[in-house]
C-alpha cells in the first residue's frame, strides 16, 4: 500500500491563492484508462485490477486511517526518518525546488520545506497528483504556508510526469510512501531510467522505500486486526461499479494479504467466496470468479539496501546515502543521476 497517484481528479479546478494547477490528465483521460484498465485486467488469468483505482474519497479516507494503525509502521518510520535528516538532505545537495510524485497532501514534504525555507532556499514547489481536487487543495495551503515560494500543481499521472518532468530550479524529486514497491521489476527499472533522463546536473531524487523483514509484521501491515485494509481493498470493487455500472457484491469478496517470499513482495488479492459471474455494464463484459478464485490489486515490493542501490545504478543514479531506522525497517535514498552518457551504466 502507498499514497500513491489517487485515482481521482474533476474539471473546474480552482485555486484561491497564488498557486496554480496544470491539467495534463483529464477526467475523459482517466475515464478512458479505468476502462482499459478494468476491460485488460478482469481478461487476464490471474484476473486484476491496477492499485491507482483504490483511490477514490472513501478510498483516500480509508487509506489515511490505515497509516494511523499499529500495524502500519511505514508511514510513522519515514516521517520520523524525514524529520532526523531534513538537514542532511537539504545541506547535502544545494536543491531549492520539490517536486512531488503522487503528491497527495504533501504532509510528509512539508518537512523537507520548513527546512528549505528556514534555509532561506525555498524558490518552487510542484506536487503531481492524479487527483485534481486534491492537488487544487494542497497548491492553496502551500502557497500560504510558503508565500517565498511558487507553488504550481501538475494534475497527471506518473507518465505524464515523466514525459515532461516540470521544470524548476535544483529539483529534489520525492516519491515516498514506498510507493516504488508497487511497481513491477520491469516497470521499476523503466521509471529510474526515464526520471535520471530528465533530471539535470543539481537535481536530486529521494525515494523511500520499504525494506524486508519478518514476513508476519509484513503481512499484519495489509492485514490489520480492525478490518480497514480489508475495506481498503474491497473499495476497488465499489470504484468499478461506480463508474463503469458493475454489479460486484462487496460481500462476495474476501481481503487476502499474503508474502511472496520468491518475489520479496507482499500481494494483495481478493478471493471471491462463491461461483459467481459479474457484470461490468459500461463494458458489455461478463466476468465469471469461480469459488475460491483470487484477483490481484495490489503488490508491495521489499527491499535490502544492497538491492535498491543497485537498481538505482542500473537506472543511471547513484546512491549518496541511505538511511534507515533502527528496526532496519525503512529506508530513505538520496541519490543523483549519473550525467552523461559516458558515466550511465550500459
Amino acid at each position: 500500500m502507498s499514497a500513491e497517484l489517487t485515482a481521482r481528479g474533476r474539471s473546474g479546478v480552482e485555486v484561491d491563492s497564488d498557486g496554480s494547477v496544470e491539467v495534463r490528465l483529464t477526467p475523459a483521460e482517466m475515464r478512458s484508462q479505468l476502462r482499459r484498465d478494468v476491460a485488460q485486467g478482469l481478461s487476464r488469468t490471474p484476473k486484476s485490477i491496477p492499485p491507482a483505482w483504490f483511490y477514490d474519497e472513501h478510498g483516500s479516507n480509508l487509506f489515511d486511517e490505515i497509516t494511523r494503525l499499529d500495524e502500519y509502521y511505514q508511514s510513522r518510520t519515514e516521517r520520523a526518518l524525514l524529520s532526523r535528516h531534513a538537514t542532511d538532505i537539504v545541506s547535502g545537495t544545494g536543491v531549492c525546488s520539490l517536486v512531488e510524485l503522487g503528491s497527495g497532501t504533501c504532509e510528509k514534504t512539508r518537512i523537507v520545506l520548513d527546512e528549505l525555507a528556514v534555509r532561506g532556499r525555498l524558490e518552487c514547489i510542484v506536487p503531481i497528483d492524479i487527483s485534481a481536487e486534491m492537488l487544487a487543495r494542497s497548491v492553496a495551503e502551500l502557497s500560504r504556508e510558503y508565500p517565498m515560494a511558487t507553488v504550481r500543481g501538475v494534475v497527471t499521472d506518473f507518465d505524464g510526469a515523466l514525459a515532461e518532468l516540470p521544470a524548476a530550479p535544483a529539483r529534489l524529486v520525492a516519491l515516498l510512501g514506498g510507493t516504488i514497491g508497487n511497481f513491477h521489476p520491469a516497470d521499476r527499472a523503466r521509471f529510474f531510467a526515464d526520471l535520471s533522463g530528465q533530471l539535470l546536473e543539481g537535481d536530486w531524487f529521494l525515494l523511500g522505500c520499504d525494506l524486508v523483514k519478518d514476513h508476519r509484521r509484513l503481512v499484519a501491515a495489509y492485514d490489520d486486526a480492525r478490518g480497514v485494509t480489508a475495506a481498503f481493498n474491497r473499495n476497488v470493487l465499489s470504484v468499478v461499479n461506480r463508474e463503469l455500472g458493475a454489479d460486484f457484491d462487496l460481500g462476495a469478496f474476501a481481503h487476502v494479504a499474503r508474502w511472496d517470499d520468491e518475489q520479496a513482495w507482499i500481494e494483495m488479492r481478493l478471493r471471491s467466496l462463491t461461483s459467481q459471474t459479474v457484470t461490468v455494464r459500461d463494458l458489455d463484459l461478463e466476468v465469471t470468479f469461480a469459488e475460491g478464485e483470487e484477483m490481484q490489486t495490489e503488490i508491495s515490493a521489499k527491499f535490502t539496501v544492497d538491492r535498491i542501490r543497485h537498481e538505482l545504478m542500473a537506472g543511471g543514479f547513484t546512491a549518496e546515502a541511505v538511511w534507515t531506522d533502527s528496526h532496519d525497517d525503512y529506508a530513505l535514498v538520496l541519490a543523483k543521476p549519473c550525467l552523461g552518457s559516458d558515466q550511465r551504466p550500459g
